[in-house]
């Protein structure tokens, strides 16, 4: 079997992705050698390396686009590296149906910091979170299997937790009126419940309320009244000194909030 007749077979099966490891069992050859024959593949656009050792298969109908989309690899590329993951922040509100304004990577949730990759025209963002876990996740069907997304009401806390990798706070205000409608008041209290960021739940609970989503927050001013112990600044970079609080959030508002209509 030569590479070219090693990846249709692939995908006529329905896998669109493999190892180096793979290719030499497959191949019988040397690892200096399949390598070789991975490069050319790869310099023909039949092939792409989002990372080191892992390659996927590259369809025709995305050869322009370099690479699978992330979507279609993710959920395989994580299990090479046996690390746990969602899809998150505002991949996971896009998929949500908050998609106001389109994400310029896919980002990625796990359990430690990794380098971004660059595979073709596609850019994927790794966020690390220790409890990644403990999320809440739901799965979502794509051509090459299920991508682990984190549910409306995870995603809504790290919208508010990662601010700075969402467009900032008034960005997150706008996807937060779409993503609003796909958010389970009960559900969002669970999980914010089982989460140790209080600061979190009182600078959601205000950016809901602000967006005219209260309907939402009951649960969450449960959570403040019994949890939080101090005001927090709506911004952590701004000072505080002359702003505003909030008293049902506990919230110095230090900075206005614009919400893109």
């Amino acid at each position: 079997m030569n590479g070219p007749q090693y990846i249709q077979e692939l995908a006529a099966g329905g896998r669109y992705h493999f190892t180096l490891p793979d290719a030499v069992k497959a191949l019988d050859a040397s690892p200096v050698a399949v390598r070789a024959v991975l490069r050319r593949l790869k310099g023909q656009g039949l092939l792409a390396m989002p990372l080191r050792g892992f390659y996927v298969v590259v369809p025709p109908e995305y050869r322009a686009m370099g690479c699978l989309p992330a979507d279609q690899f993710i959920p395989d590329l994580m299990d090479f590296l046996g690390a746990p993951y969602y899809a998150g922040l505002l991949t996971a509100a896009e998929l949500h149906g908050a998609a106001h304004q389109r994400p310029q990577e896919f980002q990625v949730v796990t359990d430690h910091n990794r380098a971004p990759v660059s595979c073709g025209r596609v850019r994927v963002a790794f966020l690390a979170r220790r409890d990644v876990r403990e999320l809440p996740t739901v799965g979502r069907n794509t051509p090459r299997g299920v991508l682990r997304v984190s549910t409306p009401e995870a995603t809504a806390l790290d919208l508010v937790t990662y601010t700075n990798r969402a467009g900032g706070l008034d960005n997150v205000a706008t996807v937060l009126t779409e993503l609003a409608e796909a958010i389970d008041p009960d559900a969002l209290a669970d999980v914010a419940s089982r989460l140790g960021d209080v600061a979190a739940i009182q600078r959601l609970g205000w950016l809901l309320d602000r967006v005219g989503a209260d309907a939402k927050t009951a649960g969450l001013a449960d959570l403040v009244v019994r949890r939080a112990h101090r005001p927090v600044r709506l911004v952590r970079a701004n000072p505080s000194a002359g702003a505003p609080l909030d008293s049902r959030w506990r919230v110095r508002v230090n900075a206005a909030v614009e919400v893109d209509e």
